[in-house]
């Protein structure tokens, strides 16, 4: 609505002794109010005060935030939850977890079309990187906290991981 159709609006209020309106459309709501007009006798009083104008903006709501439902992990990842810090293996021998140190998305490749940084099988050195972890759009290279050989990946690819959560299991030297 403009400005010049708001004033005749006024005008016309005024001029008709309605004391409130009221107009509505789609994107403003605007109410008028005057004050009460006294009659004394056949002559109209009017007090001296204009007619108030109260335009009102609509509100936008905020956006809604979508929060995903928690992520069931796979059996063998949860029976690695419970592990020690080194549990025995099948083979007999010891292993480590290397442990994710954050939330974000796994990744075991570099990119889509990248060979993967480890394999079950792989020597890996203290320092070599393992994995990415995809966090806030930042990829964090994570790298192996011992030498050893891995013995089993725990996470699946593209697939998240909270913090703490075992990875790989390695079998130190």
């Amino acid at each position: 609505m403009k400005l010049e159709e708001i004033q005749d609006l006024i005008k016309f209020v005024a001029k008709s002794g309605v004391s409130e309106v009221e107009l509505e459309a789609n994107d403003f709501k605007i109410v008028i109010k005057t004050p009460p007009r006294r009659r004394k006798g056949t002559v109209v009083v009017e007090d001296e005060e204009p007619p108030v104008v109260v335009q009102q903006v609509p509100v936008v709501a905020p956006p809604v935030v979508a929060v995903a439902p928690p992520v069931q992990e796979p059996a063998h990842s949860a029976e690695a939850v419970s592990t020690p810090a080194a549990k025995e293996s099948e083979d007999g021998g010891n292993t480590i977890p290397i442990n994710a140190p954050m939330i974000g998305t796994f990744y075991r490749a570099p990119g889509p079309d990248k060979p993967t940084f480890v394999n079950v099988g792989d020597d890996v050195k203290e320092g070599d990187v393992i994995c990415i972890i995809e966090a806030m759009k930042l990829f964090n290279e994570i790298e192996a906290e011992v030498s050893g050989k891995v013995v089993k990946v725990l996470v699946d690819d593209s697939s998240p991981v909270e913090y703490d959560q075992p990875m790989f299991l390695i079998e130190p030297y």
